[in-house]
């Protein structure tokens, strides 16, 4: 397999991962608001499985280093294809739990709230699996994220609130209830719960003289991904989080340009993916430390965020106060991850 040879690389690709899982939602964004979100998701399901499959017979195969993607096959325990194909599927059902909410809500309100409470349950599983980390690091670094959580719930009540009350005195609504719905964020809270929860199971599929290689967890992992699509979706589809439910027809029937946005937004984040796996794999002295891996793969919740406000303008017209709710849950994000950090760069 191809695995990186320097550290230069292994940044380059660490930055690679961290703009694929911060970018990939966009593609939903662009879709548009008449491609269901559930419908994306079949292609989102299938762009991760091709760019895996892909990725292994190709950098997987060649090279040197390592055991190729056949030999990880052959020599790999039946317990660490599971563990791979395990995490799949729970990260997709967290994935597509953020992704309805973004549907809701839009990507400044859902990233901020899914990835920083899947920020905290992530570190929580990793302090009781390795306790070694900085204990008032790990539960400051929590405590700060739950303060951007609360931040971004607030912006989003009362830009809404302002929203509503617009549409009502302008007549463009027939009710006149201001309450603002919190759907959105508790799928987004759900989802980060599984989001947070995947990482120890891919860990579990590459430890051991049988472990898997980063090509090999990556391609059990979207066969994961790709299968429980079918079965999630039935739920989704029949149950929607929003709307009325919408028939596999719909998808059927649809253009073939209606799938390219899901297909690519499934490789955007596979690649993202499979960089950070790859770049974890440097070995000797050069090795990328922990917490540098760990500011990297974070920094995608803050591209998804900045992305959701500056390039799809999903707050365009807030208030000051809205403004300033926004500003402190950027900032204690990036606190949180802060102190994230710190707790591994002080492992004992």
């Amino acid at each position: 397999m191809i695995l990186p040879g320097s550290y230069p690389v292994a940044l380059l690709l660490l930055v690679a991962g961290m703009l694929g899982w911060g970018m990939w939602a966009n593609l939903f964004k662009a879709a548009g608001a008449k491609w269901r979100f559930e419908l994306f998701y079949f292609d989102f399901a299938i762009g991760v499985l091709l760019a895996a499959t892909v990725l292994a017979l190709t950098a997987g195969s060649l090279g040197f280093d390592g055991f190729s993607f056949a030999d990880d096959l052959r020599l790999a325990g039946k317990r660490q294809d599971v563990f791979g194909i395990t995490a799949g599927v729970v990260f997709n059902l967290g994935n597509m739990l953020l992704l309805g909410a973004v549907s809701i809500t839009g990507m400044a309100v859902a990233f901020p709230a899914a990835m920083g409470f899947a920020l905290i349950v992530a570190g929580l599983w990793n302090f009781a699996l390795n306790p070694g980390g900085n204990a008032a690091f790990l539960f400051g670094g929590a405590a700060v994220t739950i303060g951007a959580i609360v931040f971004d719930i607030l912006a989003f009540k009362t830009w809404s609130a302002a929203k509503r009350k617009a549409q009502i005195e302008a007549g463009t609504v027939k009710s006149r209830r201001r309450k603002t719905s919190l759907k959105g964020v508790f799928l987004s809270l759900a989802g980060g719960l599984l989001l947070g929860s995947f990482a120890p199971l891919v860990q579990l599929g590459r430890e051991g003289e049988n472990g898997l290689g980063p090509y090999s967890i990556g391609f059990f992992f979207a066969i994961g991904v790709l299968f429980s699509t079918f079965v999630f979706n039935l739920f989704f589809m029949n149950l929607p989080v929003q709307g009325e439910p919408v028939e596999i027809t719909e998808y059927l029937k649809a253009k073939a340009t209606r799938h390219v946005p899901g297909i690519l937004g499934g490789m955007v984040w596979y690649i993202g993916m499979i960089a950070s796996l790859v770049s974890g794999r440097l070995e000797g002295k050069a090795q990328v430390a922990a917490p540098v891996s760990y500011v990297f793969a974070q920094g995608g919740i803050v591209i998804a965020t900045l992305c959701g406000l500056f390039l799809w303008r999903e707050y365009a017209g807030a208030d000051d106060a809205v403004k300033i709710r926004l500003g402190a849950m950027l900032f204690l994000l990036l606190a949180g991850i802060g102190l994230f950090t710190g707790g591994l760069a002080l492992a004992r």
